[in-house]
């Protein structure tokens, strides 16, 4: 019998595995499993229903933090501007408030070449709806507003915003349309 085991000793080696595997299995069916802990779901049948976050429910409002305070018509405030403001003085007060009136005039800036509807209410987002907006930026301004514009970043340098507002603030069809084409 040793020649045998001697002769082929693959066979020896299979079959001390396979008994230690059948003896493994049969030692282990004798022991009971040991059950997992699990936490119950909110979805579990009979369990009540999922505490609320008191602390974040419970908390006032960021909206209930601000104090707002009433806003002065228009009109009040041009009438305080004339009495405290000297005579001489009320021109170029006067001058300043109609420039920036004019300023917020909206326009269709779609004239724009290179500015559609989705950069036009972007733009309209951030306070920007006139020609003469766009024609008073300085290259500070423009980067300011490109670093708002997302995916569309670069494109007020690349298509010439300022230098088409201009002509279009003035008033100066022609003159755009001889450097940027037909309107």
């Amino acid at each position: 019998m040793v020649e045998l085991f001697q002769s082929y000793p693959l066979v020896l080696a299979g079959a001390l595995v396979l008994l230690a595997l059948l003896a493994g299995l049969l030692l282990r069916r004798g022991k009971a499993t040991r059950e997992r802990h699990r936490a119950p779901d909110a979805m579990d049948e009979g369990v009540g229903p999922a505490q609320r976050n008191s602390a974040l429910i419970n908390a006032p409002s960021a909206a209930s933090k601000v104090s707002l305070r009433p806003v002065e018509p228009v009109a009040d405030v041009a009438v305080k501007v004339e009495a405290e403001v000297e005579p001489d003085a009320f021109g170029e007060l006067a001058e300043a408030v109609a420039a920036q009136e004019a300023a917020t005039q909206s326009d269709d800036l779609t004239r724009i070449k290179g500015l559609g509807p989705k950069l036009k209410s972007r733009l309209a987002e951030l306070g920007v709806v006139s020609f003469a907006q766009i024609a008073g930026w300085s290259e500070a301004d423009i980067v300011a507003i490109d670093a708002q514009l997302g995916t569309f970043a670069g494109r007020a340098t690349r298509d010439q915003w300022v230098a088409q507002a201009q002509f279009l603030a003035a008033g100066d069809v022609a003159g755009y349309e001889a450097k940027f084409g037909k309107l």
